[in-house]
């Protein structure tokens, strides 16, 4: 079920891969996506696992409908946020202890960032597009604003600098406001490497960085729009502040 599943102090932070699930091929087994064909009571019952991973009713396990932008949802003390309400945003961000922030990726890069010590954690999902705009940055603000200070960013799976192919005029426009997503694929065509990016794009704000990235389009364990194409599952990127 879970790829990366790691506790830092008062904060889980996990990255699911494609196991332990309902699904069926070819969406098997953990597909947590909820526009691919496959069945709404497949996709709830995923999410009912992993919210049972985490000692909590579905319900808790909260997100957005993701539209490759840069808004950032908070989530309030009064904010249930059920699935038929999700905000248009690509990034949560709260101080709650009841609730696990999820967000869902293919091949995009998902982002979990916590301050342990003031009780503020954030999920965000930044393909190209929201790294081009800064999805990431935005987040570390909202996070500022409850009262983050010192924070710490865990990059989880996403198509590697090395596999994700682009045309040469997508790499210079992106690479001219993210210098350090510029890239080449292993058999030497134009790329660009989204978590270079959004490192130095967190290296500006002055947060800690882990790797936790492994190659979506390399890894049959993981979801991947590139190499899967429309019948591609998602993955989910899930975090929590625990009292």
């Amino acid at each position: 079920m879970f790829g990366y599943d790691e506790v830092l102090g008062n904060v889980r932070f996990a990255f699911t891969d494609r196991y332990g699930g309902a699904s069926r091929p070819p969406y098997g087994e953990l597909n947590l996506g909820s526009a691919q064909g496959e069945d709404a009571a497949v996709i709830a019952e995923n999410f009912r696992r992993v919210a049972a991973a985490f000692d909590l009713p579905v319900e808790a396990v909260l997100r957005v409908s993701q539209v490759h932008g840069r808004d950032v949802h908070v989530v309030g003390p009064d904010d249930p946020l059920p699935p038929e309400l999700q905000p248009s945003a690509d990034a949560l961000v709260t101080t709650r202890t009841d609730v696990v922030l999820a967000v869902r990726a293919a091949d995009c890069l998902p982002v979990l960032l916590a301050d342990q010590d003031n009780g503020v954690v954030g999920a965000a999902h930044s393909g190209r597009p929201g790294m081009y705009l800064g999805v990431v940055p935005a987040t570390v603000e909202a996070m500022r604003r409850l009262g983050a200070e010192r924070i710490t960013a865990v990059l989880g799976p996403y198509a590697c600098g090395r596999c994700y192919e682009v045309p040469e005029q997508m790499r210079a426009e992106v690479a001219a406001r993210v210098p350090a997503s510029y890239s080449e694929t292993s058999w030497g065509t134009p790329a660009l490497d989204v978590a270079a990016g959004v490192t130095a794009q967190l290296a500006e704000y002055g947060v800690d960085v882990v790797d936790a990235t492994r190659c979506t389009i390399e890894s049959e364990d993981l979801y991947s729009y590139r190499r899967e194409g429309p019948v591609s599952g998602r993955m989910a990127g899930l975090v929590r502040l625990t009292a």
